[in-house]
């Protein structure tokens, strides 16, 4: 039985519907604050899914996920994701993200669960030295939520070291898309993505997308970054379990598509694919915006056998069909 830590919302729900596929049985643990019941409650009519509705700060809520339920494995999303909110608020992030992850680990080892998928980010490099970035890239998170996601990297390779509890850190590049049968996708309130929020834009008209500069070192000017497509993503989560169940070794592997994509070019192919006009407006560049973002994935493809199954353009139509089901 497979714990999926924030299966309630994006990219969980996705990797619930990954896993039911090959007949798993899964436990979603969720504190629903910013996943949803509706999502849930459409999980659950696809396979053997029970949902427990709790915190990880507070451990006696997940100390009785693991006295209902046998778990085998977790994989692990719950954590707060927003980078200008984690500036803002970062005791915040230190507690839920850094603390919670704690909690479910030390209620891992006490119950002799000792595999854990991680969700981890591509923010943990923080400005980038060289790219595409492969995973020796040196470690210089800039802001507080990409501190939180290295530090709970640390403390895995700790807890490997003194309690032989197994983890694979999967650090993703930019995640877009939804489910290839529009039963989820990326439902965040309030939205900081750059695809939903290009598509918001399509479905409420007094809504003006922003680009944020336009004088980067890069073809059009403007931000360029790797997006993987969510379906692509889960699958990787779902190799990774079988990596660990196979070598039950730790390790950390990048998630992207090894192509990049400017903020332009994806706003260029919404309004193509969507044959709509969208409202746009020029802004000055945001703080903390490195021009370009990119990943190496080679270690991802010899060691899980992972690849992109997914285009750009693909995510796109996903992410299209889901918010236009929002707005039937």
């Amino acid at each position: 039985m497979i714990l999926i830590t924030g299966g309630a919302g994006y990219i969980g729900s996705h990797c619930v519907i990954n896993f039911l596929r090959a007949n798993d049985e899964i436990v979603i643990f969720d504190n629903l604050e910013n996943g949803h019941i509706e999502t849930v409650n459409k999980l659950k009519t696809l396979g053997k899914v029970h949902f427990i509705q709790g915190d990880l700060k507070n451990k006696s809520d997940i100390e009785n996920v693991f006295k209902e339920y046998k778990i085998d494995c977790v994989i692990h999303f719950a954590g707060y994701i927003e980078v200008a909110q984690s500036v803002e608020d970062p005791s915040k992030y230190y507690k839920n993200n850094v603390l919670g992850t704690i909690n479910l680990l030390d209620v891992m080892v006490e119950n002799n669960v000792k595999k854990i998928v991680f969700s981890s980010t591509c923010a943990i490099y923080g400005e980038p030295q060289y790219t595409p970035i492969d995973e020796n890239h040196p470690k210089n998170p800039i802001n507080p939520y990409g501190k939180t996601k290295y530090i709970i990297e640390q403390i895995l390779d700790d807890y490997d070291k003194a309690y032989g509890l197994k983890s694979i850190k999967l650090r993703y590049f930019n995640v877009a898309g939804a489910d290839s049968e529009i039963r989820t996708g990326e439902w965040h309130e309030p939205e900081t993505h750059l695809i939903p929020n290009i598509l918001k834009s399509i479905f409420d008209k007094n809504r003006i997308f922003k680009i944020y500069g336009t004088d980067y070192s890069t073809p059009d000017g403007t931000c360029i970054r790797d997006y993987v497509n969510v379906e692509d993503l889960t699958e990787a989560h779902r190799l990774a379990y079988l990596y660990l169940l196979k070598n039950n070794k730790s390790d950390c592997f990048n998630l992207g598509t090894e192509k990049g994509s400017s903020v332009k070019e994806v706003f260029d192919t919404v309004k193509a694919l969507t044959n709509k006009e969208i409202q746009v407006q020029y802004e000055q560049r945001r703080a903390g915006d490195a021009a370009v973002l990119l990943a190496n994935s080679y270690k991802a493809k010899e060691l899980l056998g992972w690849n992109c199954k997914h285009s750009l353009k693909d995510s796109i139509k996903t992410a299209y069909l889901w918010e236009k089901s929002k707005n039937i």
